[in-house]
């Protein structure tokens, strides 16, 4: 018998989560079945999805996301132990896994690498980069970039993604270290939105001519202000809105529809899990590739222990981190 600590949902979120909003448990996992594996987490990540995802959970519900685990014990021939895999385990200790969701690491991942990376750069996060400027933006060499939340786990992708491409890139952060962090990755113009005087001005100072592409990871107000400065036959990819999840107060307003109208803008929501099968898989390699050859840079932001998930959460939500927030188990 394996005890699994586990952090559940103990009351639903109003407002920006607190310690109260979590409680941790420990179970027994039962004697594994054939075709089971017994995983031990070896890095967790804390998302921004994650804030919004858990409106679906019932209150004593595990807290749902990705991990890295090893297999500890296994009677699934296919996931030997010793195995590392990619697992939405949630955020657990330990788990049984009959394999079918399970994801072995690419067969080309150096040992140089974090295998952390599989939930950041190489996974989740990158793809999310990836396709949500490759295929939503459809981001062309020449073209101008924007993107928000730009030293966060998926900004810090798609402004690198879009210098490979060719393309000029202004990127919005928060902090004078994560400008400098920008700076570090490329971007043509970088700033800080929290003291520019003027938002409006800054991103007409950064491309007078407009945007020809918009990655949002905010939304909100910041959106309403830069959707005006899109040109004709922009794309917006939708990716989240982290300025609003805590909010308690109703959304602002969205843009102006004539804006949207005029411009003949295209926006549109996604989500990473659209892409599967073949496509999924050219994407990681092509992400593993980058990040081998030096072209992608990566910045992970550890936290040890996982009793210190709920914190960790609460503070990527307030910006706390550079790059991707992983826990180590």
């Amino acid at each position: 018998m394996v005890p699994a600590k586990s952090w559940t949902l103990k009351k639903h979120f109003e407002g920006s989560p607190t310690h109260s909003n979590f409680e941790l448990k420990t179970v027994e996992l039962p004697s594994l079945k054939n075709g089971e594996v017994l995983l031990e987490a070896l890095f967790l990540t804390v998302d921004p999805y994650m804030r919004v995802a858990a409106k679906r959970l019932k209150e004593g519900d595990m807290m749902m996301g990705q991990q890295v685990a090893r297999v500890v014990e296994s009677k699934n021939s296919a996931f030997p132990a010793g195995t590392v895999v990619v697992a939405f385990s949630g955020w657990t200790t330990h788990s049984i896994s009959d394999g079918k969701d399970l994801e072995k690491l690419p067969a080309e991942w150096p040992d140089t690498l974090p295998v952390s990376l599989a939930l950041g750069t190489v996974g989740m996060t990158g793809l999310t980069a990836y396709f949500g400027l490759l295929d939503i933006c459809g981001v062309k060499g020449g073209e101008t970039v924007m993107v928000n939340a730009a030293a966060g786990a998926v900004g810090s992708v798609v402004g690198q993604i879009a210098k490979l491409k060719g393309c000029k890139v202004v990127g919005a952060a928060g902090s004078d270290e994560k400008l400098a962090y920008l700076k570090k990755l490329g971007y043509d113009v970088a700033f800080n939105y929290k003291t520019v005087e003027s938002l409006e001005e800054t991103l007409k100072k950064a491309s007078p001519d407009g945007y020809d592409c918009y990655f949002d990871n905010v939304g909100g107000e910041f959106s309403n202000i830069v959707i005006p400065q899109m040109k004709k036959f922009g794309r917006i990819a939708i990716c989240g809105a982290i300025s609003t999840y805590n909010s308690t107060c109703p959304p602002p307003p969205g843009p102006p529809p004539e804006n949207i109208i005029y411009q003949q803008l295209r926006l549109e929501g996604f989500i990473v899990t659209r892409w599967q099968g073949e496509v999924r898989q050219k994407a990681l390699k092509d992400l593993l590739k980058w990040v081998i050859e030096g072209k992608i840079q990566y910045h992970e932001y550890i936290i040890e222990g996982f009793e210190n998930m709920p914190a960790t959460f609460m503070g990527m939500l307030k910006g706390d981190n550079l790059g991707k927030t992983i826990v180590k188990v």
